[in-house]
């Protein structure tokens, strides 16, 4: 989808969009990707969760991002955590970072924003010999009745040439872009996950979302919020929800 500029909703972006949770970094040591002491690249770092938690686990942690806004944001949030993570305005395609220093370059629900073969050569490229390449997601689940197939009905009447609903939280193609980049020693793992989401912080969640204020005018992002909130009121009203997540990630090693 065209037009998506992220930096328009990185206020609602960085407080209220919920971050990978713990368990994730877990999984990532327990499929042998060690965190403490590494340094790695995280392409498309939006607001920093995915550097922030690396971070957190003893990594020495560059973030690339286009947006100057979200780098801002994820500034704050390091200083509130007690880490430090270099940002680098730049895109995944042209990262500007030196070739070979990486032991993991990591990339959280953005791969599918990038020109991914492009991306995945320069991942190659900032990688160590042995170094590890990570594509993950946390999407919402939007089974029938839940939150997130509701809310997902109201953003492609508020916001038709939205297409990215419907989704299982799965990306098996991943992987064969990782064997079309030469990465070896190819694998997955996923979890689902039950996200708790005040009826604020699930408004402020969508508004961050593409299909809402990253492409739509204040004023449709206005009448879309009260949408929201009225539907949310009327067959949600338990606050805080419970909101189905999965997390999937695709990995190979360089």
């Amino acid at each position: 989808m065209s037009g998506v500029d992220f930096g328009r909703a990185a206020s609602d972006y960085a407080t209220f969009r919920a971050g990978f949770p713990d368990r994730f970094f877990d999984e990532l040591e327990a499929h042998g990707v060690g965190l403490a002491g590494i340094t790695a690249v995280d392409l498309g770092t939006g607001t920093g969760t995915v550097a922030r938690g690396l971070a957190l686990r003893g990594a020495t942690v560059v973030g690339v991002d286009p947006s100057a806004a979200m780098a801002e944001q994820a500034r704050v949030l390091d200083e509130q955590a007690g880490v430090s993570v270099r940002y680098v305005q730049a895109t995944a395609e042209e990262p500007e970072l030196p070739s070979g220093q990486a032991d993991l370059v990591i990339s959280g629900q953005a791969w599918w924003w990038f020109d991914r073969p492009r991306a995945a050569a320069e991942a190659r490229r900032l990688l160590k010999p042995g170094g590890r390449l990570v594509i993950c997601s946390l999407d919402w689940l939007p089974s029938p009745g839940s939150i997130p197939e509701a809310t997902e009905a109201l953003i492609s009447a508020a916001n038709p040439k939205w297409t990215m609903g419907g989704g299982n939280g799965r990306h098996p193609r991943w992987l064969d872009e990782l064997r079309a980049a030469g990465f070896g020693e190819r694998a997955t793992f996923e979890f689902d996950v039950s996200v708790p989401y005040t009826h604020e912080a699930w408004r402020g969640r969508i508004r961050a979302s593409a299909g809402v204020a990253a492409t739509l005018s204040e004023a449709e992002v206005t009448r879309f919020d009260e949408g929201l909130t009225e539907m949310l009121a009327e067959r949600f009203p338990e606050d805080p929800m419970a909101v189905p997540h999965r997390v999937y990630a695709a990995l190979g090693r360089a």
